[in-house]
């Protein structure tokens, strides 16, 4: 897709998927960069997990809401057109 063409909602997932995945390599280089003994490292690395787990959860609830509103928006603007289009031909049958 060329960026002429790009809108606000076909850009938003793969940025975040960038953003996402480059906060999760820092995180891991900067968890196996700190001097921290094997026990300790393992337990920081298992809640850095977890949080990753619960924030990716609430993004994809979000993500999915807002899908959801874009289905809706899109279907009553369908509704709309085939309205309109119904009421255009109409007029022109007399």
């Amino acid at each position: 897709m060329n960026q002429e063409n790009a809108t606000p909602s076909s850009t938003v997932v793969p940025m975040l998927l960038t953003f996402l995945a480059g906060a999760a390599l820092g995180a891991v280089v900067t968890a196996l960069a700190t001097p921290r003994s094997g026990p300790e490292l393992r337990g920081d690395l298992g809640a850095l997990g977890r949080r990753a787990r619960t924030r990716a959860g609430a993004m994809a609830d979000q993500a999915g809401a807002a899908w959801n509103g874009i289905k809706e928006r899109t279907g009553m603007a369908a509704e709309d057109l085939k309205r309109g289009v119904t009421d255009s031909v109409n007029d022109l049958r007399g």
